[in-house]
């Protein structure tokens, strides 16, 4: 773990995939699933990954762009998805429920900001990770998904807190250039060419970014 020491740390934004789960496996099951039934053969390794950090409707569209007609058929399978049939493939990363449950007694907020959209309610029930969290904000709740800064803007309006006083945990240049935007310090997990503020590989590495002599919050 490497990283900048920060001031008072109030809130903790994660984003999801690649976060708080190893996703990469579940999302090519679901656009292979996607790609054949319309057509098309499988993801390359590029299409993957930009599926892997942008919404269904992006990815789609990046996957058949080249055919109007393609992508009609994508976007008709796509609304008879469903997304638990996928969920199943989803990885927590270590240490993740432990880390969560340090920062609640610390009266440290966590918020999830993700690109995902109607699947983002499954995951939440299927791992039970609602009560881990005072905030979720998908691209539905927004104008524009990330890397737009508003769905961090979101986050911080909501909880009302100050910038200076907030993490963003994040995988990739999208998470990266979300929290830039919006003038929050941005953590990289398990990514050192994306690292702002800092890198953790481990989620209990990110309670060492927390300030020593912070004064005690009331549990949230």
């Amino acid at each position: 773990m490497s990283a900048k020491r920060p001031g008072r740390v109030e809130c903790v934004i994660y984003d999801c995939d690649g976060v708080l789960f190893d996703s990469l496996d579940a999302n090519r099951r679901l656009y292979n699933r996607i790609a054949e039934e319309a057509g098309r053969g499988p993801l390359t390794s590029e299409e993957l990954g930009y599926c892997h950090t942008h919404t269904v409707y992006e990815a789609i569209h990046r996957l058949f762009d080249y055919d109007h007609d393609l992508e009609k058929r994508a976007l008709e399978i796509l609304k008879r998805v469903d997304f638990r049939d996928f969920i199943v493939y989803l990885k927590m990363e270590p240490h993740l429920l432990e880390t969560l449950a340090i920062l609640k007694e610390r009266g440290i907020k966590r918020a999830i900001c993700t690109n995902r959209t109607t699947s983002m309610v499954y995951v939440m029930e299927k791992f039970g990770l609602t009560p881990h969290f005072d905030m979720v904000v998908t691209a539905l709740d927004v104008k524009h998904p990330k890397p737009h800064p508003g769905s961090a803007q979101k986050i911080l309006e909501a909880l009302q807190l100050d910038k200076e006083c907030v993490l963003f945990l994040g995988d990739s240049d999208v998470d990266r250039d979300t929290a830039v935007t919006a003038g929050i310090r941005f953590i990289a997990y398990k990514n050192d060419a994306i690292a702002e503020d800092g890198l953790i590989n481990d989620h209990l590495d990110l309670l060492e970014f927390l300030s020593a002599d912070s004064e005690p919050h009331s549990p949230g």
